[in-house]
């Protein structure tokens, strides 16, 4: 950060994660920079500047600002914070605004816990502990309390910036979305694939969506389910593809053909095949789905090794050993479960037998599909897939 001291309202962001990729890690933080200033490219009012590992926000410091940080992945950490001047009566006068505004009463105790790394400053961290410290108890009467305040007032007086902050919410974690390659997300209207989608974000995976509707079967408003969901993963990321691929015939051709308690493998081996298709045109090298072990009939060992057999690419699980409740609690966090819950039916639930197989194999699953006449409606799916970027 170039050499500048600033006064007024502002976030610093802290990273956490980041610290430990060593000689890479500006690229890390450039990224982080970089998503940053994304999230906050319609708000003139607000400045990005880092340094010395830390990411500051200058301008502003209101809901919205707040709300934008939270899911903005690579973060450990932020706090609203007032700059001021690097003098010891600006420091202490804004401590003192800081605790006036804090709803106490006659038991509230408060400390302060200062840095200063700026080692040219007038006063050292324990010496701006008791000197403010003192003003503080002077103006608001409130106790001293080291181990468990009600109040801690944070200082940090480095080389270019001053600042004072009294709460430290908690980021999103992970990795900036963007540093660890790309994959394509098997997005359904379900709970379970924008949760495997935001897992993925959360490790630096910018996603792509594919979502298999089966119009006639399932209504548009399945489909604006889906758009809903996506544009919540959008949010995350630079720009966000959802390829819409017509699968009724596709389902049609295998349900002609095959054994009905085998179905659900068939549509899912023929969705990893179109999904490969349309992620290799845009140089994707891995699949993801929001598969979650015994969780459905469908979703066995031996089910995962069936469908897996029909791909070539990676097929990553992040939820496979999640239990359902905390797929749940996490899609209430980030926004996509009363989406998820609208009543439309999913292209899956089409066709499907009382009685799925629950350890099918890629040798009776291929069997079935040489005996259809299915490959004419796959090239077709692949051929009228609808692009929508979000």
């Amino acid at each position: 950060m170039k050499k500048q001291l600033f006064e007024g309202n502002g976030v610093v962001l802290r990273v956490g994660e980041l610290y430990l990729k060593g000689g890479n890690r500006h690229l890390f933080m450039n990224a982080m920079v970089a998503n940053v200033k994304r999230v906050f490219r319609d708000r003139d009012d607000i400045s990005v500047l880092s340094g010395q590992g830390r990411i500051f926000l200058h301008g502003a410091c209101d809901e919205d600002v707040l709300d934008r940080l939270r899911w903005v992945f690579g973060i450990s950490s932020y706090s609203p914070v007032v700059f001021c001047k690097k003098d010891i009566e600006a420091i202490t006068a804004n401590a003192v605004s800081l605790a006036t505004q804090f709803h106490g009463d006659a038991d509230t105790v408060f400390r302060i816990a200062a840095r200063r790394s700026d080692k040219s400053f007038s006063h050292t961290s324990a010496q701006l502990g008791v000197e403010v410290g003192s003003a503080v108890n002077v103006a608001t009467g409130f106790g001293v309390d080291l181990e468990q305040p009600d109040l801690s007032i944070g200082i940090e007086v480095g080389r270019e910036w001053t600042f004072l902050w009294t709460e430290q919410l908690k980021g999103g974690g992970g990795l900036p979305v963007g540093t660890s390659g790309r994959a394509a997300l098997l997005l359904s209207g379900g709970i379970d694939s924008p949760v495997a989608g935001h897992m993925l974000q959360k490790r630096g995976v910018s996603l792509t969506g594919i979502y298999f509707h089966a119009f006639p079967y399932t209504s548009d408003g399945a489909k604006n389910k889906v758009i809903e969901l996506a544009e919540v993963l959008a949010k995350r990321q630079k720009k966000f593809k959802l390829c819409v691929v017509p699968f009724a015939k596709v389902q049609e051709a295998l349900r002609d053909a095959a054994n009905p308690g085998y179905l659900v493998l068939l549509y899912r081996r023929a969705m990893i095949r179109i999904a490969e298709r349309l992620a290799e045109q845009d140089g994707i090298k891995a699949l993801a789905t929001g598969e979650n072990l015994g969780q459905v009939a469908s979703q066995t060992l031996e089910n995962m090794a069936a469908v897996e057999d029909a791909a070539t690419m990676p097929i990553l699980r992040p939820i496979l050993a999640m239990d359902k409740i905390e797929t749940i609690n996490i899609a209430r966090d980030i926004g996509t479960y009363d989406i998820s819950i609208q009543p439309f039916e999913d292209c899956c639930t089409l066709f499907v037998p009382a009685h799925p197989e629950t350890k099918g194999t890629a040798k009776t699953a291929a069997k079935f599909e040489s005996r259809g006449n299915w490959h004419e409606a796959l090239e077709e799916a692949i051929e009228n897939t609808e692009v929508i970027m979000l």
